[in-house]
C-alpha cells in the first residue's frame, strides 16, 4: 500500500446519513473524505441526548469499522480510525475503562523490568509514547513522576543499574523529564526519610510519567466522538452477523433496557482485552492467539504514612513493587498472579494485600498496617499466553490478527503503547475496507483539553478569582479537564452551590459530578465514584458516605426518580461491602464468590455472552 505524506489534522469527518446494505458499500467506494461533514455537533459530549442519538445511528448507518471494547486500546482504535476518515462505531458492555484500563499502576513508562528482559523494542516504543503524551497529546493528564531505586549491593549494582537507566533515558529519543541522579545513602535518606537506614547503601533517582488511567481512557473516547465516532457504553455485543464466510457486523444489546439491534460494518475489531477469547468463541472464528489473565492488586494509603519526596521502585523475587505518589496518597503494588475466575470483577484477597504489605515493609522504618489502607483495587492484564506458566514472564508485546474475513483481534501490550496498538489494529482491518486507507495521524492529534492547557495554567489565579475558587482548586481542575475546564465551570453559572466540595470527598467539586453525568457518559453511581472520580479508592469510606449526595447530583441530569436513586445507592453500597469482604478471604476462589455476590448496576447484562 503506498503511503501519502502525513497531513496535519484540523477536524475529520463523519456522515449523518443512514446507510445500509450493498448500496452503502458502493457509495463508500466512490465517496471522498472531503465531501463529508468535518465536525461533530456534540463536540465529544457523551450525555443523555447523545446516547439516544447514538442508538439511532447504530441501527441506521453503515460503518467502516465497529470497535468492540471501551478500554484504552478500544477507544484508541476508534480515534485512530475516525481521524483517518473512516466511519466508526465503538460499543462497550459496561463503562469506558471499566476493566483493566481503570485498574493499572497509572504509569506511562517504558518498563525497567522489560529492559532487563531484553525487550528493547517494547521499551523504546513505550518511551516514545510517554514523551508524546507529556509534550503534545495529553500534557493536562500525563505528568512526570520521580522514583528512587534503592541500591543494596556494593560494587557491581550501581554501574549495572546506571547503565540500564542510561539506556532508559536515551533510547526513546528526545525526552522532557530529567535524567538519572546518583545519591549516597545519606542523600537517598534525605529524599525518602521513610526508608530504613539498613535498607540501602545508596540510590539512583529517575523519572517516568503517570496519569489517571480511567480519566485518560475516557478522554480518548470523547476525542474519538469529537472526530465523529459513535461511542456508546452499556451496549453489549451478543452475537456476530455473518454473510457467507465473512463477519459483516454485530448484534448489540442495550444493557440498560434490553433492546437489541444489528450494526453493519465492513470490519469488526475485537479490542476486548481479557474478554478476547470469549468474543472469538461467540464469533465462531478460530483464534490466532490466546489471552491469559494476570491479576494485579494495588493498595492506596495516605500520603503522610510514607514520608518521601519521591516514589520508590523495589525488586521482589518475581517482579518489581512500586510506591507511587498519587495526589494526597500513595499507590503501592502490584502483584502478578494467574486469574481464571470472574473477568469483570477480579477480587483482591487477604493474601494479596499481605504480600504487598510484607514487601514494602521490608524497607520502611515505620511499617504499614491493614488499618492504614484507604483503598484496594484489582485489575487483570491481558497477556499473550506463552509456554511459561508464570504470568510475570508472559509477553507484554501485543499481537494483532485477522482471525476471519471482516474480523480483526488485538490483545496483549501495555497501557502506555495503546496508540501504537490501535494503529496496528486499523492497519490490519484495511484489507476489508474499500478504497485506500490513510496513514495513522494520532501522534499529532491532541486529546480534548490539551489545546490551551499551558496558557490556562499561567492564568489559574485569574480563573480562580473569576469563579471564587482557590487557585489550588483550579490547578487541580486543569489537571483533570485541561481547557475543558470552562465547560465544567459553566455548569455552575447561576448555581454557586455546585462549586462547593462533595461533602465526604472534598477533593472533588459537586459540579464535577454533574459534568460526569452530562458530558462524560457516566450512567451509574459506580461510574462516577470509581472512574470519573477516584473516590472509591481515595477515601476510607470508599464512596459510601457521599453515595446519596452524588446520586442526587447525577439524577438531576439523568432524570432519576427517587426509586432509581435508592437503587443506585443500594447497588453501590452492596458493591463496596462485597469488595471489603472479599479482601478478608484467604483464596481467589473464596474472594471471587464473595465479590460476585454483589448485584450488577446494568440490569440486562449477559454474563457470559450466550
Amino acid at each position: 500500500m503506498s503511503r501519502m505524506p502525513d497531513p496535519v489534522p484540523v477536524a475529520l469527518p463523519w456522515s449523518v446519513s443512514a446507510r445500509a446494505g450493498e448500496a452503502a458499500v458502493a457509495n463508500r467506494k466512490t465517496s471522498s473524505a472531503a465531501t463529508r461533514s468535518t465536525s461533530d455537533p456534540f463536540g465529544g459530549r457523551l450525555g443523555p441526548a447523545e446516547r439516544q442519538e447514538s442508538w439511532r445511528r447504530l441501527g441506521s448507518e453503515y460503518f467502516d469499522v465497529v470497535v468492540i471494547g471501551g478500554g484504552v486500546v478500544g477507544v484508541g482504535t476508534a480515534l485512530d480510525a475516525a481521524t483517518r476518515g473512516l466511519r466508526v462505531a465503538l460499543v462497550e458492555a459496561r463503562d469506558l475503562a471499566s476493566g483493566t484500563s481503570s485498574r493499572s499502576s497509572k504509569l506511562f513508562h517504558g518498563g525497567l523490568r522489560y529492559l532487563e528482559q531484553l525487550e528493547f523494542g517494547l521499551v523504546r516504543e513505550a518511551l516514545r509514547e510517554r514523551e508524546l503524551m507529556l509534550t503534545r497529546l495529553a500534557p493536562h493528564l500525563v505528568k512526570p513522576v520521580s522514583f528512587l531505586y534503592p541500591l543494596t549491593r556494593r560494587g557491581w549494582e550501581r554501574p549495572y543499574t546506571a547503565a540500564g537507566l542510561l539506556l532508559y533515558d536515551t533510547m526513546g529519543g528526545a525526552r522532557s523529564v530529567p535524567g538519572q541522579k546518583h545519591l549516597s545513602r545519606a542523600g537517598a535518606l534525605r529524599m525518602v526519610p521513610a526508608l530504613k537506614r539498613s535498607a540501602l547503601i545508596g540510590g539512583i533517582r529517575y523519572f517516568d510519567a503517570q496519569a489517571d488511567d480511567a480519566r485518560h481512557t475516557m478522554t480518548v473516547g470523547r476525542t474519538a466522538a469529537h472526530y465523529g465516532a459513535v461511542v456508546r457504553t452499556s451496549t453489549q455485543v451478543v452475537d456476530f452477523i455473518r454473510e457467507a464466510d465473512r463477519v459483516s457486523g454485530v448484534r448489540v444489546r442495550d444493557v440498560e433496557d434490553g433492546r437489541e439491534l444489528d450494526v453493519r460494518a465492513n470490519a469488526v475489531i475485537n479490542c476486548a482485552g481479557v474478554w478476547t477469547d470469549e468474543l472469538q468463541r461467540v464469533s465462531g472464528s478460530r483464534g490466532r492467539f490466546r489471552v491469559k489473565a494476570s491479576k494485579g492488586v494495588h493498595i492506596v494509603v495516605p500520603r503522610d504514612r510514607i514520608v518521601s519526596e519521591s516514589g520508590l521502585i523495589l525488586r521482589t523475587e518475581k517482579s518489581v513493587l512500586f510506591v507511587i505518589p498519587w495526589r494526597n496518597h500513595w499507590i503501592v503494588g502490584t502483584t502478578d498472579t494467574q486469574w481464571n475466575l470472574d473477568l469483570a470483577h477480579p477480587a483482591a484477597t487477604k493474601q494479596d494485600i499481605d504480600y504487598i504489605l510484607d514487601h514494602v515493609n521490608e524497607v520502611l522504618a515505620t511499617p504499614l498496617t491493614h488499618d492504614d489502607i484507604e483503598g484496594v483495587y484489582a485489575g487483570l492484564r491481558p497477556l499473550l499466553a506463552g509456554e511459561s506458566e508464570e504470568t510475570s514472564k508472559l509477553s507484554r508485546e501485543h499481537a494483532v490478527a485477522r482471525v476471519a474475513p471482516g474480523l480483526v483481534a488485538i490483545a496483549g501490550g501495555k497501557y502506555t503503547t495503546y496508540r501504537v496498538m490501535a494503529a496496528d489494529a486499523v492497519d490490519a482491518a484495511s484489507v476489508d475496507l474499500p478504497g485506500r486507507l490513510q496513514p495513522s495521524i494520532t501522534d499529532r492529534v491532541p486529546l480534548l483539553g490539551a489545546d490551551g492547557y499551558h496558557a490556562l495554567v499561567n492564568q489559574a489565579d485569574l480563573l480562580a478569582a473569576r469563579h471564587g475558587l482557590h487557585p489550588y482548586r483550579v490547578r487541580h481542575l486543569l489537571d483533570r479537564y485541561g481547557s475543558l475546564v470552562h465547560e465544567v465551570l459553566a455548569l455552575a453559572d447561576g448555581r454557586p452551590e455546585l462549586l462547593k466540595p462533595v461533602d465526604a470527598a472534598p477533593d472533588y467539586l459537586q459540579v464535577e459530578i454533574v459534568y460526569a453525568a452530562g458530558h462524560e457518559g457516566a450512567l451509574h453511581l459506580e461510574d462516577a465514584l470509581a472512574r470519573r472520580t477516584r473516590i472509591s479508592i481515595e477515601y476510607p469510606h470508599r464512596g459510601v458516605d457521599c453515595a446519596r449526595q452524588v446520586a442526587d447530583l447525577m439524577g438531576e441530569t439523568l432524570g432519576w426518580d427517587e426509586a432509581t436513586i435508592a437503587r443506585e445507592v443500594a447497588v453501590y453500597l452492596a458493591r463496596v461491602q462485597a469488595e471489603r469482604d472479599s479482601q478478608t478471604q484467604p483464596s481467589d476462589q473464596a474472594a471471587d464468590a464473595t465479590r460476585s455476590s454483589a448485584p450488577e448496576a446494568r440490569p440486562y447484562l449477559l454474563e457470559p455472552v450466550r
